[in-house]
């Protein structure tokens, strides 16, 4: 994709112009979907958060 304006349908197929504009429309699960996502792996509470890293920073105090 070029500098971050969107996507093109030169360049993309029908299903990735739809799937890029489902996560971007807030009228959409998928919007929401990857706004959930985002805040499960930003919070250290949530297993999304320590699964989303390379190294088990869990296991670090044993």
């Amino acid at each position: 994709m070029g500098k971050g304006y969107g996507v093109s349908g030169y360049t993309h197929t029908q299903k990735q112009l739809d799937d890029y504009a489902n996560q971007h429309n807030p009228n959409n699960h998928a919007y929401w979907d990857n706004l959930d996502n985002h805040a499960n792996q930003c919070n250290p509470n949530n297993y999304a958060y320590w699964s989303s890293r390379y190294c088990d920073e869990e296991d670090d105090d044993d």
